[in-house]
């Protein structure tokens, strides 16, 4: 889809998610002329399908492609929380604590079932009873898809999918954030209808939420979602919280700067009020990075993270990734430091075979800048 026509169908997305989420029906006048599977497409990209259908079925127009995906991420939600039920229960048999994370928790405020989309299912755990969570979780039949250095991806027909999370952050990724969540399980909060599930305060639910986001932003970009969760947060508890506590915090994390300007945009965009040029180019960002960002988004912004805007920089980056990054990607390294050379190289043996594609898009990239 051209650049232009894709924004042009993503500013009906949002407008039909401010409709979802804010009980009104759309003007059936400002759909006219629009395709739409393609208005389909760019929904999917950014996960709004769902509660784009619920807009455009409240006017009238019944899709068979935004009804089913609307209909399968109702399914899907009952599904994962169900199955999380269970994967609860049997924590707190072994006596193992734990937390839901971000989307698990964020679903429930939307104000219908199905309306906030979820891909997986996020879950900090105490990571010192990795090997027994491995163990409960093959008993309920997930395959361990991925084991990286502090997370475990598990999944299993039909639509389950589980990250359990030792930590919220990897350091290599962003080093303060990593720092200042180490440790995170001092400032939960206990359940009060559990033993051994715990949560955050609103602050720190809110603190997480952005943190993770920005994160996405700063690697390769995160779509509009993320704005619409932050809207849907902010209306709820916004009267009720701590800013002082929440302002001081985010000075801590380096995102004092994000935090203002993803809250303004997000409470502006869904309430349907007139955008600053400077916000309109923050939303631009959004909308082209799509739901988890994107390739192109991503290599521009490592680019000038680890390149500094130096070609031969980023190239040494590449091929010889610093410690924290190198033990994501070849784990074995993390046995001493003697392997890091033989690590480098394995990295650069194996990429051909695993992804050529990439290699061949980010060599494309550099030769444009």
């Amino acid at each position: 889809m051209e650049k232009r026509e894709y924004r042009r169908n993503a500013i009906v997305m949002i407008y039909l998610a401010a409709c979802a989420v804010n009980g009104t029906v759309p003007d059936a006048e400002k759909l006219q002329g629009y395709d739409l599977w393609q208005l389909f497409e760019v929904c999917q990209a950014h996960i709004l399908t769902a509660c784009a259908a619920y807009a455009l079925e409240s006017a009238g127009i019944h899709d068979p492609q935004f009804t089913q995906a609307k209909e399968k991420a109702i399914r899907k939600n009952i599904l994962l929380d169900a199955e999380r039920g269970k994967i609860f229960a049997r924590l707190e048999q072994a006596q193992i604590w734990y937390m839901p994370l971000k989307g698990a928790i964020l679903k429930d405020w939307y104000p219908k079932l199905g309306m906030r989309q979820m891909s997986d299912n996020d879950i900090l755990y105490d990571f010192s009873r990795r090997s027994d969570v491995q163990q409960i979780m093959s008993e309920f039949g997930f395959e361990l898809k991925a084991a990286r250095e502090v997370v475990d991806e598990y999944q299993k027909e039909p639509v389950y999918n589980y990250e359990m999370h030792g930590e919220l952050f990897m350091k290599y990724q962003v080093g303060a954030m990593a720092d200042y969540y180490c440790g995170v399980r001092d400032r939960l909060l206990k359940d009060a209808q559990n033993a051994y599930g715990y949560h955050f305060t609103a602050e720190d639910f809110y603190l997480f939420m952005l943190a993770h986001e920005y994160k996405h932003f700063k690697l390769s970009g995160t779509g509009v979602r993320s704005l619409l969760d932050t809207y849907i947060f902010l209306r709820k508890f916004s009267d009720t919280l701590d800013w002082d506590y929440i302002h001081a915090e985010c000075e801590k994390l380096g995102i004092a700067e994000y935090e203002q300007n993803n809250r303004v945009l997000s409470m502006k965009l869904f309430a349907r009020k007139k955008l600053t040029e400077e916000e309109k180019h923050l939303l631009n960002y959004h909308i082209f990075s799509g739901t988890y960002g994107n390739r192109e988004t991503g290599l521009e912004n490592r680019f000038r993270a680890h390149g500094s805007g130096s070609k031969l920089r980023y190239v040494l980056y590449r091929f010889f990734p610093p410690y924290e990054s190198l033990k994501t990607s070849v784990p074995w390294v993390a046995k001493s430091d003697l392997l890091i050379p033989a690590a480098w190289a394995y990295r650069l043996m194996k990429a051909p075979f695993i992804s050529g594609k990439k290699l061949i898009n980010e060599f494309r990239f550099l030769k444009q800048q």
